[in-house]
């Protein structure tokens, strides 16, 4: 009985281990999500404080909108 609960065990920790969205990949992804926001707000301000420069790193009006409204998590 308790070689199979250990079994039981060692497979749930393993099935865990192999997630690629674990706990272990939780301060990757928070970071992620904050430079995300982080650039979503500049190019915000870009956009609007000086829209020229939108011209000069290569992106459209509608590229630069169309980043702006995605949610943090969406890449």
């Amino acid at each position: 009985m308790t070689n199979t609960r250990t079994l039981g065990t060692a497979l749930r920790q393993a099935e865990v281990s192999c997630r690629p969205h674990g706990l272990a990949a939780l301060p990757t992804m928070i970071a992620a999500w904050r430079e995300r926001i982080r650039v979503r707000r500049a190019l915000a301000q870009m956009s609007k404080a000086n829209p020229y420069l939108i011209d000069d790193i290569g992106l459209t009006r509608r590229q630069v909108e169309a980043e702006i409204a995605k949610p943090f998590w969406q890449d």
